[in-house]
């Protein structure tokens, strides 16, 4: 049955930034398919999502690492291996957004930035696969956005993370795709979260924005999900170094936009 091949029953997923916004809908989509959920997050407040997916009636773990910090992954992988004997899906999503003029950026906040997008995914990647490719199978999303197709405005060091990631996707998938590892990237486009609340009140940009997207309203978190359970599944097994945009449509009409003043 095509269903079948959705389902994750006694798999393992790790998810980064899973406390709240679209990690922790991700996170929740895939217990209720039937992963276990290993939650990662800078603050360790995971209550709400160790709550939620327990009602699933999954298992949960929760580990407090700051990811912009290399000496706290060090290890990370190992020590999580210890308690839940497995590593079947790394969901990177963990992220952070700074926005100045670009002759203003601090160069701190841009070391910072490509610290935890890009450099801890590639860490936690290489950590992880060790392991996977022991077992001869894994599954790894980088959380990508559509900043990763375009430069957008005073963000600098968040497009170019996002443009990052998409070139280690593909790289880790031409070296990984043919042992059993998939790499896959998810790049949203604007939905609601507590992060982006500043974003869509703004009462310039906030009205910019949604007039562009053509579905006519920002994503809701749990819309991220099934996608995420799918290239977490058998059922993306063909899938290898792909860039998979969720976004209203907002990149089908973007190219007919005057300017990128609204990104």
């Amino acid at each position: 049955m095509i269903l079948d091949l959705f389902k994750l029953d006694g798999r393992v997923a790790l998810v980064t930034g899973a406390s709240r916004g679209l990690g922790q809908s991700m996170a929740l989509g895939l217990a209720e398919a039937g992963a276990d959920i290993v939650a990662v997050s800078r603050s360790g407040d995971c209550q709400e999502i160790e709550a939620l997916v327990l009602e699933t009636g999954r298992r949960f773990w929760s580990y407090t690492c700051d990811l912009g910090q290399p000496t706290q992954r060090v290890g990370l992988i190992d020590r999580i291996l210890d308690q839940t004997g497995a590593i079947d899906i790394l969901v990177n999503n963990a992220g952070v957004g700074h926005r100045h003029l670009p002759e203003e950026y601090p160069l701190t906040e841009w070391c910072q930035l490509l610290e935890i997008h890009l450099n801890a995914s590639f860490d936690l990647s290489q950590q992880a696969v060790t392991h996977m490719l022991y077992r001869g199978r894994g599954k790894i999303i980088n959380i990508g956005s559509v900043m990763t197709f375009q430069g957008g405005l005073n963000i600098p060091a968040y497009a170019a993370a996002k443009h990052g990631l998409a070139g280690l996707t593909k790289s880790l998938a031409n070296s990984w795709s043919n042992r059993g590892i998939n790499v896959n990237c998810i790049c949203p486009g604007y939905f609601e979260t507590s992060l982006s609340h500043g974003l869509q009140d703004d009462p310039v940009r906030g009205p910019q924005i949604l007039d562009r997207i053509p579905v006519g309203r920002w994503g809701q978190p749990d819309e991220i999900a099934g996608l995420c359970v799918f290239l977490a599944s058998d059922a993306s097994n063909y899938m290898h170094g792909s860039t998979v945009v969720i976004d209203g449509g907002w990149m089908s009409r973007w190219p007919d936009c005057e300017q990128q003043r609204c990104l």
